[in-house]
């Protein structure tokens, strides 16, 4: 037994049976009531595996802002020793991008890369991704037609973010399923408790995600235009001399936001057409006051975010709400839960697209999502695409889920018109 934020004692059984649950398709078809028995036991609750489970929206807010708390970065993992959960060479990948450093190389990296979607990079962007959009939703409408229903998650969901971020960095279409394929095994990577297997895929994923952009930069490189890497490779050519340390830098850097682009906004396009089915009444409303379409993609990241979880390190001993956490351990900032804490928002774990509160979606902080923006104005042009075209669109069969804890993926969501 160990004693929580509330003073309440956990048992390390029952914690183990909570997170199976949690972890399998069934529990990720609504984790909700999970993370509710969660709550229950306190704010902080210690995991079963070390660590401890934040569940709070304040705590949560809290560490992913405070300058304290460290992502697990290189020297970090070098101290955990051999587990092979921290040297699999997906793991150290990972540790090379954005969201596994710490200043003051993150801040550095970071910079490096200008203010990557401002308003007037949104704006050029804007009319690609309505074409796309019409172009996805005529495939979907040829499919529904011919079939009957049609797998939004695969036509739709996934097609978008890899189109534009791909028309944006000048990737060929051609390789658009190959980063797609590629991004959903390194997720595996990102996960608390990979099992061997997922592990592996993982690291097959990182070796084919280094041999792209290694040789995407390299090509680059001899052919430099105005594109967003050819700029980032003037730009790292000034800061640092050494040629080949400046290519694996650029090449951590273009990866990270291709997968950081795919998969989460993915799983926003898709929870948008679920989570609006389920709640036809706020849908009907959607649709004769399409000018509050920007506030129900912010309720969908509220109520059910992309990413569920993330986890941070303590750079030195503290304390979260009484309880004492040592320094290099770690906290998960259970990032879902937080966004239902009733603390936080009246009536949480209602979907309600009139609500103005703001939410954790998106994480905070230094690593406050780089994609955010570019991830609305996605979501933004398809649920409007959507609701103009299909105005009688419903889900057919229960959503498949991916079972895992961290990112979400919806592998399947049918849907019709009625």
């Amino acid at each position: 037994m160990e004693p929580t934020a509330a003073g309440t004692l956990v048992d390390r059984r029952s914690m183990v049976s909570l997170i199976s649950r949690l972890r399998s398709s069934k529990g990720q078809a609504n984790p909700y009531p999970i993370y509710a028995e969660l709550r229950a036991m306190g704010d902080v609750v210690p995991a079963p595996w070390n660590g401890y489970l934040l569940l709070s929206h304040d705590l949560c807010d809290q560490v992913l802002r405070s300058r304290a708390w460290a992502t697990f970065d290189a020297e970090w993992r070098a101290r955990q020793g051999d587990a092979s959960r921290w040297t699999a060479p997906a793991a150290i990948q990972l540790s090379k991008t954005l969201q596994g450093l710490n200043p003051p190389v993150h801040t550095r990296q970071r910079r490096s890369l200008g203010n990557v979607f401002d308003r007037n990079t949104l704006t050029n962007l804007q009319p690609f991704v309505e074409r796309t959009v019409e172009k996805l939703l005529d495939r979907l409408s040829e499919h529904m037609r011919s079939a009957g229903e049609a797998d939004f998650a695969t036509l739709v969901g996934e097609e978008l973010p890899v189109a534009t971020i791909s028309h944006w960095l000048n990737l060929p279409p051609a390789d658009h399923a190959l980063l797609r394929d590629l991004t959903h095994g390194q997720a595996y990577a990102q996960e608390l408790l990979p099992s061997a297997s997922q592990l592996a895929q993982a690291n097959t994923a990182a070796q084919g995600l280094r041999d792209y952009f290694t040789a995407l930069v390299a090509e680059r490189r001899r052919s430099l235009g105005d594109d967003p890497l050819s700029r980032w490779i003037r730009t790292w050519d000034e800061l640092e001399p050494d040629r080949e340390e400046a290519d694996e830098t650029l090449y951590h850097l273009v990866m990270f936001i291709v997968i950081a682009s795919l998969e989460t906004t993915s799983t926003l396009l898709s929870n948008m057409v679920r989570l609006l089915d389920q709640h036809p009444r706020q849908r009907a409303w959607l649709l004769d006051h399409p000018e509050a379409t920007p506030n129900a993609v912010e309720e969908v990241l509220r109520y059910d975010p992309p990413i569920h979880l993330t986890t941070r390190v303590a750079t030195e001993d503290t304390v979260l709400s009484g309880v004492h956490i040592a320094r290099d351990e770690v906290v998960h900032v259970m990032i879902a839960a937080a966004n239902h804490d009733p603390a936080q928002f009246a009536d949480p774990d209602t979907f309600d697209i009139g609500r103005t509160a703001s939410h954790l979606g998106f994480g905070g902080g230094i690593h406050y999502c780089l994609g955010a923006a570019l991830a609305r104005v996605e979501a933004i042009a398809l649920l409007q695409g959507l609701n103009r075209r299909f105005p009688t669109l419903r889900v057919t069969t229960p959503p498949l889920w991916e079972p895992r804890m961290a990112f979400r993926r919806l592998t399947a969501l049918y849907v019709a018109e009625r």
